[in-house]
């Protein structure tokens, strides 16, 4: 026996007067009856229109119940798009399948949402470097350079602070400060008590700022200039080029020193030292050069003035 269907005329009078209200767009007399009929349409940036639909539950959900503008389409990467300006677009593939031709319009499809989809790099500034070069790792590996620095620092430092010693303390079987004044003047030096003052600071400290790396531009310079001058004036006791250490104006001993020192002031002391911090420390540059001139004309000058004469007496053009 079939349910005998329900008389739809039939209905409370709550629920008459809510959908007599709904259908004629007034609002509800009282907000606990249905209370988004009190609220206000935010958002909205078009009235609704007659034809608009408004749900039975009077909440607006969609966009033509909103009466909102749903603005232009926006493709999306899996949408074909008309390349062709007739409004067809081509049908995506739908089997394993596929043949060349489909693989080909695959690919393009790609390419052309890779235009809107996505934001290509920018290209590098004028004059900048590319980016695989600015993150390339730089090779601070210098295996026993440092090392090796502090060997010839340690040596050619030590070798100043003997000759040093010599002439302020007479250790090592050296003449002292008076010794010193004696033997400058003896050998041509005027005011020979601010030569040898000159000459032992020169020596002794330079020779300890190399040793300990400290400054070491100004050291190497300092001792560059005291070494010079001792070599010009041992060159030019005898008339000739006298190299050889054996005998009395030899400069062999003092050729190697200054060679040293400008080494020392041309590659920088390294990290074993007390500059490490520094630039000229592993890096020297444009000031080292400077200073290396510096020192020699401070040599030139110096000898010049204190003592006089021409080292290169006899030596081929300088004769």
């Amino acid at each position: 026996m079939a349910d005998k269907p329900k008389d739809t005329s039939e209905q409370t009078e709550p629920q008459a007067g809510a959908q007599k209200a709904v259908s004629t767009g007034k609002g509800v007399g009282s907000p606990y009856d249905s209370p988004t009929g009190q609220l206000p349409r935010v958002g909205m940036t078009k009235e609704p229109t007659p034809s608009t639909t408004v749900p039975v539950d009077g909440v607006p959900r969609t966009d033509d119940e909103l009466g909102l503008d749903p603005g232009p389409d926006v493709p999306t990467v899996s949408q074909p798009t008309d390349t062709s300006g007739t409004g067809a677009t081509a049908a995506p593939p739908t089997t394993a399948g596929a043949t060349a031709a489909g693989a080909g319009a695959g690919a393009a499809g790609a390419t052309a949402a890779y235009s809107y989809a996505s934001i290509p790099p920018a290209a590098n500034t004028p004059g900048e470097p590319s980016r695989s070069l600015r993150r390339r790792p730089v090779d601070n590996r210098r295996g026993t350079l440092d090392f090796g620095l502090f060997v010839l620092r340690l040596v050619v430092g030590g070798t100043f602070i003997y000759h040093g010693l010599q002439k302020l303390t007479g250790w090592f079987n050296g003449p002292g400060l008076d010794g010193t004044r004696d033997m400058m003047a003896g050998g041509g030096w005027d005011h020979a008590t601010l030569c040898a003052v000159l000459v032992t600071i020169g020596e002794l400290g330079g020779g300890a700022l190399l040793v300990l790396g400290l400054v070491t531009p100004l050291a190497a310079g300092a001792v560059l200039a005291v070494i010079l001058d001792a070599w010009a004036w041992k060159q030019g006791m005898i008339p000739g080029f006298q190299y050889r250490g054996s005998v009395p104006s030899g400069v062999e001993l003092e050729s190697v020193l200054a060679g040293t020192a400008v080494v020392i002031l041309l590659t920088g002391p390294g990290r074993w030292s007390l500059d490490r911090n520094r630039g000229w420390a592993i890096r020297p540059r444009y000031g080292s050069f400077v200073v290396l001139v510096l020192a020699v004309v401070a040599a030139v000058v110096t000898y010049w003035y204190l003592h006089g004469g021409n080292p290169f007496t006899g030596i081929g053009p300088f004769d």
